[in-house]
């Protein structure tokens, strides 16, 4: 039997290193990865996988990789259930990487960051001015209320 996966996409969001009670570190994020194919006059789809890491790997990804990065991982498909709140079972199927892969410059890398972080702040800052109301500007009068 085989089950061994192979996947190249963009982390969602950054991944955040965890410890178990045990001082085991793991982290789990999520890829979005485009599909090689597309229906005629569509355009691709993307699927967002969920992933986990543990041990050193869970620390190298933690510690290497942002928001918006291109990644490689190897690992292979687990699938494992639970009870949900309203003590509903689940199954939830996830990747377990073995192995991760820088597939892109370090100078790619930032840039991909720096836009990430700057799609977060325009993101809030567009809520907060959505939220605003007429009644928090203030009209000016005259070229003399101007401060500058």
């Amino acid at each position: 039997m085989l089950n061994v996966v192979a996947l190249v996409g963009r982390l969602t969001a950054d991944p955040e290193l965890k410890y178990t009670p045990n001082n085991v570190a793991v982290t789990s994020f999520s890829l979005a990865v485009t599909r090689s194919y597309a229906k005629a006059g569509e355009e691709r789809q993307t699927d967002f996988i969920d992933l986990v890491a543990w041990r050193n790997t869970a620390e190298f990804i933690s510690r290497y990789f942002r928001k918006g990065q291109l990644i490689a991982v190897e690992g292979s498909i687990q699938t494992r259930t639970y009870e949900d709140k309203e003590g509903k079972k689940r199954k939830v199927f996830e990747v377990v990487v073995n192995n991760a892969h820088f597939t892109e410059s370090k100078k790619t890398a930032e840039a991909a960051n720096a836009s990430a972080r700057q799609s977060d702040v325009l993101e809030e800052s567009e809520a907060s001015y959505k939220s605003g109301s007429a009644e928090d500007f203030q009209e000016i009068q005259s070229d003399d209320d101007l401060p500058f």
